[in-house]
């Protein structure tokens, strides 16, 4: 039998070598490391996204006073304390008390939160992740974006990462983390069903991201995470009963509007918006054809303009279309308010109209929303 050649035989000891020295690398990982070969690799888990962020989802404790008589049964009394009233009669006031959820945003103990987490409290006690409990202060509230900010005095707090809600794509996995119905902090997983959710009448500038994870009572104000642990939104609403019937229709304040609203309530103690003066209605195509229109033409119809008001002094007026807020078109009512709202007050915007056929511009100035009563 012929015996295998040199380079052959040099071949077989390099290949046996290389089997001995792996076996023996395989031995050492499973006798010193054996947890990196277990089961748990071979399941995708979101347990490092839910580990950097997690601690900067907080519990938000709310009271406040209501007048009336306590009966046997009512709602308990806040921890921290009780109120009484001095009415005729010795009544005492009962206390309603809330639960929600918030994110830490800065190094300076600010939270953001949900708006009607907070509305109305008298008090607000914030539980951090380590069990430490603070009060806190509001910064300012946006009831229009139903977010509010809050600070509390503690320090070297967990900051969430920012993320970008522009990026956000339809299937991309969400991750709820927040405090569901008072039973502590919990994790919720699903995905993003849709963007640039509008006209669901929950808020006035809408915007919201969709997902089908969890958002129950006690998640609002909460964070809505991408798989990184990053923040993509603030937890809001979920549809139910006749609505959604609770099948997890959920949506969030994406984080790069949150992220404008704390930075002006930081600022300045509110939110600046433009503001136009004028009451519009959809360009549907019969009311495209009503005015000599292309039914495909898209923009917005004036059907009322406040006296004294931005349009008003632009010569603007109702039976007017709006095609074109700066040289950008408008789709609809929402996109329309979202343009003007961007605004500062005192800009001056071109407003391409079309009148009786006519395309014509006009300059108008913006004035300050908050400012002016109505809209």
């Amino acid at each position: 039998m012929k015996k295998p050649s040199g380079p052959l035989v040099a071949w077989i000891d390099f290949l046996a070598k290389s089997v001995i020295l792996g076996l023996a690398a395989a031995f050492v990982v499973v006798y010193f490391r054996p947890e990196l070969l277990s089961e748990r690799d071979s399941i995708e888990s979101f347990a490092p996204a839910v580990e950097r962020s997690a601690p900067s989802v907080v519990n938000v404790h709310t009271a406040r006073r209501v007048p009336g008589e306590t009966h046997p049964g009512m709602m308990s009394e806040p921890f921290w304390r009780r109120f009484f009233d001095d009415s005729p009669g010795g009544h005492r006031d009962r206390i309603e008390s809330s639960l929600g959820s918030g994110v830490i945003v800065s190094e300076s103990g600010h939270i953001l939160t949900s708006n009607h987490v907070i509305e109305g409290a008298e008090e607000i006690r914030v539980a951090l992740h380590d069990g430490s409990i603070e009060a806190a202060e509001i910064v300012g509230t946006d009831p229009e974006t139903d977010l509010a900010l809050l600070q509390i005095p503690a320090q070297n707090l967990p900051v969430i990462q920012f993320g970008r809600s522009d990026r956000l794509q339809v299937g991309d996995v969400a991750l709820a983390i927040g405090n569901p119905v008072g039973l502590g902090q919990a994790v919720s997983q699903g995905i993003v069903s849709a963007t640039g959710r509008s006209q669901l009448g929950i808020t006035t500038f809408e915007n919201f991201i969709q997902t089908d994870a969890a958002i129950n009572v006690g998640n609002s104000g909460g964070a809505l995470v991408d798989t990184r642990g990053r923040l993509i939104g603030i937890n809001t609403a979920m549809l139910s009963g006749e609505n959604g019937g609770g099948s997890g229709i959920g949506f969030a304040v994406p984080v790069n509007l949150a992220r404008g609203v704390m930075n002006q309530l930081i600022e300045h103690g509110r939110v600046i918006r433009g503001y136009l003066g004028v009451e519009l209605q959809p360009l549907t195509p019969e009311l495209a054809e009503s005015f000599g229109l292309p039914p495909d033409e898209q923009g917005v119809v004036i059907t009322n303009v406040q006296r004294g008001g931005p349009a008003a002094r632009a010569g603007i007026g109702p039976g007017d279309v709006i095609t074109r807020i700066n040289g950008e078109p408008v789709s609809d009512y929402y996109d329309t308010l979202n343009k003007v709202a961007g605004l500062q007050p005192g800009e001056v915007a071109t407003i391409r109209l079309i009148r009786d056929g006519e395309i014509m511009q006009v300059d108008a100035v913006i004035a300050d929303r908050q400012m002016i009563s109505g809209d």
